[in-house]
C-alpha cells in the first residue's frame, strides 16, 4: 500500500479578516467613547450632533488598523524576530492611524 504524504495546510489567519477589524473598530469606540463622555458640556457654536462624527470615524480607523494587524499574520507566523517586528509594527501602524482617527473625529470640535 502507497503511503499519501499530502501536505498539511493549516490557515495562517487564527482569526478571520471581520473579526480582527470588528475588535479594531470596538477598541476604537471605546477609547472615543470614554473621551467624550469627560468631555462635558459642548461649545455653544458647535453642531447638534457633534459627537457622531468621532462616533464614526474612530470606529473606521480601528477596524483599519484591525485590518493591518490581520494583514501581518503572514509574517508573524514565520517565527523569530519577524514575529517581534511584526507585532511592533502592529501595534505602532494601529496606535498610528487610531491617532488619525481621533484627530479626523474631532477635528472642528474639540480638535481646533
Amino acid at each position: 500500500m502507497a503511503q499519501h504524504n499530502e501536505p498539511q495546510h493549516q490557515p495562517v489567519h487564527p482569526a478571520s479578516v471581520g473579526r480582527r477589524m470588528l475588535q479594531g473598530a470596538a477598541a476604537g469606540l471605546l477609547l472615543i467613547a470614554f473621551f467624550l463622555i469627560g468631555a462635558g458640556e459642548p461649545e455653544p457654536e458647535w453642531p447638534t450632533f457633534w459627537m457622531v462624527k468621532p462616533l464614526l470615524v474612530v470606529p473606521l480607523a480601528g477596524a483599519l488598523g484591525g485590518l493591518f494587524y490581520y494583514n501581518m499574520d503572514h509574517l508573524r507566523c514565520q517565527g523569530g524576530w519577524r514575529t517581534a517586528l511584526a507585532y511592533t509594527l502592529s501595534l505602532l501602524v494601529y496606535f498610528v492611524v487610531l491617532w488619525l482617527g481621533v484627530v479626523l473625529g474631532l477635528n472642528g470640535t474639540m480638535w481646533d
